[in-house]
């Protein structure tokens, strides 16, 4: 096989790697491509993203006889869409003919869930002999030796439709009806098309890039049924892409709570220390720990009903949260309540002939019961039920991270299940 990767053509001004990677796929298609092309989501948290931190790959039926031919048409493809002028385009492409290692596989993952610097990259691809190209700084080698070699043991399809150029500066035009009924007729299989709380059509960007909009689902012959649901504008092309978006492939599972680092995304286990507070701008914050720490936790305004969730935890509650750390504050994906906490408050005794509370007889005179003349020495403890259910919480799609897994794609449950929809 004969693989070939990209990463960051794209920028904040327009175009999108999986739009070049699509265009490839074209001009590649006499050398026979295996299986499809691949979109490989990174570490959502580095700076140095535009906005999904993809990168693309693709996989050739052919030998090192043809890497000339392969090498000048994905030159010319990069010089020819990549944005160039932007400064924090850097683009990378990796061309490698060989085993795919264990090594090479551990590379991605950490790509996926680390910060990994460009040095680590050119060191690895000179090892086995690649052929890399840099423009530039050429940052995106990173990525692109990433989305040849990671391992999918587990992933989703995309179908990405595409502009016309013409309309690139225009308005979207989707015919809302006909999301909303291909969105009914395909879910589960496919999800995140439409926000149905929320009443916002998720699956169509406003970036000014080529993309129309994007399906995600179980394979590529659910993704093609529900294409062909849709009235939108012209498509200029689609393209279905392997990939690992909805994994929680970016997920570290950490021992204690003192171990998370900024600019990674984990799994932590505690108990709520304090309780949740709405700051301005509605977003939510409370604080976990553990016998090593603690860390603040957000669900920041564009997860809307998820907050409700958050704000019925108290100090006590054993939770598990998902999302990414920076600034030592976990954005929160996920939350899975593990345990509640016993919550309890004080009230007037009741009356136990007419079940009316009783109220105070004065100072240190206990409490009576006006109508009945009984009596009570003190006030009385009695537990709240909790408006709150043990079980796994999740974002609304409207504010789904690219990687976070969706619930009803847990196919395994280990607790109750609360799908945002």
């Amino acid at each position: 096989m004969l693989y070939v990767g990209i990463d960051d053509t794209d920028s904040k001004l327009g175009m999108c790697t999986t739009y070049l990677a699509a265009v490839l796929a074209e001009r590649l298609a006499r050398f026979k491509l295996v299986g499809y092309p691949r979109l490989i989501r990174f570490n959502p948290n580095i700076k140095y993203k535009t906005r999904g931190n993809a990168g693309l790959a693709l996989v050739l039926n052919a030998g090192p006889e043809a890497m000339d031919e392969v090498e000048q048409i994905m030159l010319a493809a990069v010089r020819e869409q990549a944005r160039m002028e932007d400064e924090n385009t850097n683009p990378g492409v990796v061309l490698y003919h060989g085993e795919i290692t264990q090594e090479l596989k551990d590379y991605a993952l950490r790509v996926v869930r680390d910060v990994v610097e460009i040095s680590e990259a050119e060191a690895l691809a000179e090892k086995y002999g690649m052929r890399v190209h840099k423009f530039k700084i050429g940052r995106g080698i990173i990525g692109a030796l990433g989305a040849i070699c990671l391992d999918l043991y587990d992933h989703t399809y995309e179908l990405l439709a595409y502009r016309m150029p013409e309309n690139y500066e225009k308005p979207r035009q989707l015919d809302r009806p006909s999301v909303y009924a291909m969105d009914a007729a395909t879910y589960p299989d496919t999800w995140d098309n439409v926000d149905l709380h929320n009443k916002v059509i998720v699956f169509s960007p406003h970036t000014p890039d080529p993309v129309l909009y994007g399906i995600r689902g179980n394979s590529p012959e659910i993704l093609s049924k529900a294409q062909r649901m849709l009235t939108t504008e012209p498509v200029e092309r689609s393209q279905i892409f392997i990939t690992n978006q909805g994994t929680d492939m970016h997920l570290l599972q950490a021992a204690q709570i003192a171990d998370a680092k900024d600019d990674r995304s984990y799994i932590l286990r505690g108990n709520v220390t304090q309780a949740p507070v709405t700051k301005e701008g509605g977003h939510v914050f409370f604080e976990i720990g553990d016998a090593s720490g603690s860390l603040k936790c957000s669900a920041f305004e564009p997860t809307k009903n998820f907050r409700d969730i958050v704000r019925k935890l108290v100090p006590g509650d054993e939770v598990k949260v998902y999302g990414s750390v920076k600034d030592r504050t976990v954005n929160l994906e996920k939350l899975e309540v593990i345990a509640l906490a016993s919550l309890t408050r004080t009230v007037s005794p009741t009356c136990p002939q007419c079940s009316r509370h009783m109220e105070s007889a004065g100072a240190g005179q206990g409490y009576r019961c006006r109508k009945c003349k009984t009596k009570a020495p003190s006030l009385i403890t009695e537990e709240v039920k909790r408006d709150l259910e043990p079980g796994l919480y999740e974002v609304p799609p409207t504010a789904r991270r690219h990687l976070a897994k969706q619930i009803i794609r847990i196919t395994e449950p280990w607790c109750v299940m609360h799908p945002s929809r």
